[in-house]
């Protein structure tokens, strides 16, 4: 087994909804934020010779709007 964590983050120029919606909310508490981008961290412990990148591009992350970055070795 080894651990990996999967990010996930919508590809630059999509409209990030949420991301909007955390700025508005930041501000409105007072804080001076920029841009807002939301993703998802995924972890996962998985066998030696699962191939990654195939598990990411069929079901963790939709190619057409989203990238992601593996990260091996994250202990969650």
């Amino acid at each position: 087994m080894r651990r990996v964590r999967v990010v996930v983050t919508l590809r630059p120029g999509m409209l990030d909804a949420a991301g909007q919606a955390v700025a508005q909310g930041l501000r409105a508490l007072g804080y001076d934020v920029g841009e807002v981008r939301v993703g998802k961290v995924v972890d996962l412990d998985v066998p030696d010779g699962v191939d990654i990148e195939e598990l990411c591009r069929t079901f963790l992350a939709n190619p057409l709007v989203e990238t992601w970055e593996v990260q091996p070795g994250v202990v969650a």
